[in-house]
């Protein structure tokens, strides 16, 4: 396939998903949307590109020890509803927005700990999010059957605007927050 046709059918992928998305978001009283089938399959997410090509290897090299991947949380997913409706609680009575505010609260508004919390997260995800881009990219040459190729050039790397597209995404994400709190009914 086409560099070109695959990145067209990517980019119609990714507005179906806003349209989908704009859809729900016009219709949040609909029985689609606050839906627990619709939501238990949202959770998909758990499974990145990361587990998705870690899962298959480690399935392929030594069968059902790929298992306790997917027990624990299963295990802790009825416990874990009642810690979520305590931290929703508390973060809707605090007007909390982020994991760095929730930990400061809890231990006296301690401006410090807040910075370490957000540095401590940003330090933990920078390597998660250089694997998904990694296992993004890796597939799309994969799929373009474009790997033989090297780049040479950051311009011609395909991590580039895999990266480029995700913080164009994550800027709509971000001018779009402002209006998510001002709707969130306290």
């Amino acid at each position: 396939m086409s560099n070109y046709a695959l990145v067209a059918i990517i980019i119609v992928y990714l507005a179906v998903l806003f349209y989908i998305a704009f859809l729900a978001e016009k219709k949040k009283q609909s029985k689609w949307v606050n839906n627990p089938y619709v939501y238990t399959l949202s959770l998909a997410v758990y499974c990145s590109a990361w587990t998705y090509y870690g899962s298959i290897g480690i399935a392929a090299n030594t069968g059902v020890n790929f298992l306790p991947i997917y027990l624990g949380p299963i295990i802790a997913a009825p416990l874990w509803i009642v810690v979520l409706r305590k931290i929703i609680r508390i973060s809707k009575q605090h007007k909390i927005s982020s994991i760095a505010d929730f930990i400061s609260l809890r231990y006296g508004n301690n401006r410090f700990l807040g910075a370490l919390v957000t540095v401590v997260c940003l330090f933990a995800t920078l390597p998660y999010i250089s694997l998904q881009l990694k296992a993004v990219s890796e597939t799309f040459e994969i799929i373009s059957d474009d790997t033989s190729y090297i780049s040479t050039t950051v311009i011609d790397d395909s991590t580039f605007y895999v990266a480029l597209l995700l913080a164009i995404f994550a800027t709509f994400l971000v001018l779009k927050i402002p209006m998510l709190l001002k709707n969130t009914k306290v």
